[in-house]
């Protein structure tokens, strides 16, 4: 939560000076940045280190976790090694509608 409280006081920041292009691309990059600490974190919360993780190495695990972008079929294998179960849903930003949240995916 304080992490995005930081990257949202430079965004407001940064929109005087840079083009919106930029801000856009700042905004995915950090937001990749975030995902990969987010995984990490799940795992350290899961009580589980990187060599426990059945059908990955160490170093897979390392590789997944700093990435900047994953498949997601290997998204699925890492939160299933964790003894979890995903869920991916879709949200409609535009319209306003009864069914707001759409269930994609159960895994």
């Amino acid at each position: 939560m304080k992490n995005k409280k930081k990257y949202s006081d430079f965004f407001e920041s940064a929109k005087k000076t840079m083009s919106p292009e930029t801000i856009e691309r700042a905004k995915n990059k950090a937001n990749k940045i975030i995902f990969s600490m987010k995984l990490a974190e799940l795992r350290k919360q899961s009580g589980v280190k990187q060599t426990e993780i059945e059908g990955f190495s160490q170093t897979s695990i390392s590789r997944i976790e700093g990435r900047e972008d994953i498949k997601l079929s290997t998204l699925v294998d890492y939160i299933h090694a964790l003894g979890m179960e995903i869920e991916i849903k879709v949200i409609n930003k535009k319209k306003k509608t009864q069914n707001k949240e759409i269930l994609l995916m159960k895994a």
